[in-house]
């Protein structure tokens, strides 16, 4: 865990924030590479603590801070809304040092495709993609100039960005920009229907994508849940997990030790592996390829499609 100081607070468009953090003692942080994300602790004086995910946005050449910004969310718990309203510069933030799920593979040519905040995670892969001479394009697509972030950032990249704002009746041609995109890979972040067209049309075209999802839209909670035994390996214990309840949940009241963060099935932190059992995936992590391929589950919301899993916990 990081404490770091806000070295500077910015208006980066209509209800965006953006947040510069340093080191109090002026020390190098820990290195990252495009595509990562930090924890956010977010703690309000009378309200239970949260934590929430930012991409970093900054350059990760630049070793003295972290960049983030932070879309108000009225209708959200009120993280946002506190780091909108009470955080200001001088103050002090504890956060996780930084991980990353999207991780940008420097290659010759690839396509970006950024809807609103999901444009935060893609600028460090722009900058990595012109430092590598590589053949790239951004499309990114907003609901208005004015809520789009970082158009003084992207200015000097010139023809190389596609802005669509769809106030002014613009809109993204989603399966041409992807078959266009051949014989390089797609990077795309941005509301869920954006990123299931952009899937949709990935595998349509052959393209590889590899996308990141800030919210999970899946099916948390269903009617037909069932219960189910989860045997913990390492620890020899069997517990019941009952509808309404997560793996997470029941493994943390045993005090088995369980990292942790947005419990909502978006960050990754309680990756865990199975050993046996068939995981009934409802994460935004993994797409649907490596939930048929991957040896791994997230136990904050992902459950059984069977009547036992043995876990490495």
């Amino acid at each position: 865990m990081l404490t770091l100081q806000v070295r500077s607070r910015t208006d980066e468009a209509e209800g965006i924030a953006g947040l510069v953090l340093t080191d109090p003692q002026g020390g190098e942080l820990p290195e990252w590479l495009p595509g990562a994300h930090i924890d956010v602790h977010i703690e309000r004086p009378g309200a239970p603590a949260l934590v929430r995910q930012y991409s970093l946005c900054g350059s990760p050449s630049d070793r003295g801070a972290y960049r983030i910004a932070v879309l108000r969310e009225p209708e959200g718990e009120g993280g946002s809304r506190h780091l909108h309203d009470a955080v200001r510069q001088g103050q002090l933030v504890r956060v996780s040092e930084p991980r990353n799920l999207f991780a940008y593979a420097a290659e010759e040519r690839a396509t970006f495709i950024a809807g609103g905040i999901g444009i935060t995670p893609i600028l460090p892969m722009l900058e990595a993609a012109e430092a590598a001479g590589a053949e790239w394009t951004l499309h990114y697509a907003g609901r208005e100039p004015a809520s789009m972030a970082f158009g003084r950032d992207l200015a000097r990249y010139g023809e190389r960005v596609r802005v669509y704002a769809s106030s002014e009746g613009e809109r993204m041609a989603v399966p041409e920009i992807v078959a266009a995109a051949a014989p390089g890979r797609v990077y795309a972040c941005g509301p869920g229907r954006l990123l299931d067209a952009v899937e949709t049309a990935a595998e349509a075209a052959g393209v590889p994508a590899v996308v990141e999802r800030f919210v999970n839209d899946a099916e948390i909670v269903s009617e037909a849940d069932h219960p189910f035994e989860v045997e913990l390996a390492l620890t020899g214990t069997t517990i019941t997990v009952h509808p309404g309840e997560s793996i997470l949940d029941r493994v943390v009241e045993l005090g088995v030790p369980a990292p942790s963060s947005c419990r909502g099935g978006t960050c990754g932190t309680c990756e865990t592996f199975v050993l046996a059992g068939e995981p009934d995936h409802r994460d935004a992590v993994l797409n649907a390829r490596e939930r048929e391929e991957s040896e791994v589950m997230m136990i904050c919301v992902s459950r059984c499609r069977g009547k036992r899993l043995r876990l490495e916990l």
